[in-house]
This record gives structure tokens, sequence and C-alpha cells, in this order.
């Protein structure tokens, strides 16, 4: 009579369960931390034109290149409400709230970029 012997053995299960715990716990305490920023700046064409409190809520309008953009905060978030480049992909970013992230209208040349003590992206490539 044929032994027929099993995939894995009581050890191999062991260290491969624990590989996923550890997978698992470092994704969960490394990725998953609400790194909410706290203030916002507003670059027009390259400059600082404001350091903004995300807790404060105002509308503004901000001159660009092409016209002005209208830039909301609310609750600790902020977004482009309207602006006046033709495809709006900055108005369509939505609303923004974590350390590190950004919304920018190229054509306007205006930029949003929270302010955070522990960036959620520190490089992005492509």
């Amino acid at each position: 009579m044929t032994r027929v012997t099993p995939w894995a053995s009581k050890g191999d299960i062991l260290i491969l369960g624990l590989a996923i715990a550890t997978v698992l716990g470092a994704f969960i305490t490394l990725w998953h931390k609400d790194q909410h920023g706290a203030e916002v700046v507003v670059m027009v064409d390259g400059q600082r034109w404001a350091r903004l409190d995300l807790f404060q809520n105002q509308e503004l309008h901000v001159p660009g290149r092409i016209g002005e953009s209208y830039i909301q905060v609310s609750d600790g978030k902020i977004r482009f409400a309207d602006s006046p480049c033709p495809s709006k992909l900055c108005v369509h970013t939505g609303w923004i709230s974590q350390g590190g992230e950004n919304a920018t209208c190229l054509p306007n040349r205006v930029s949003l970029l929270i302010l955070g003590s522990d960036p959620r992206f520190d490089t992005i490539n492509f």
C-alpha cells in the first residue's frame, strides 16, 4: 500500500501562519495610521500664497495664471470647488485631508499641499 504524504508538515503550516500574521500585522500597523493634516499650503506659480488651518472653515478665491480658483476648507478637509481650467481635474480630485496629499490645477498653476508630521507618501514612482 502506498502512503500519501501531505503537501506540508505541521512545521511548514506553522511557519506559513506566522509569516501571514507578520505581514498582516505590519500592514495594519504601518499603512493604516490616520495622519490627518492640520495645515495646508496654497501655492501659486511655485510661490507660497497662503498657509491655512484645516480646522477653520473658510472659502478662498485664489488668483492663478488663467483666472481665479475657488477653494473650500471645511472640517479638516480642503478641495478645489471650482477652477477656470478646461478639464476640471483639480475639482474632480475632491476633498483631501491626509498629510502629504496634494491637489493641483496645472493650467492655473495653483496647488494645495497638506502638511503633516508624518506624510502619507514620501515618494511616488511611475
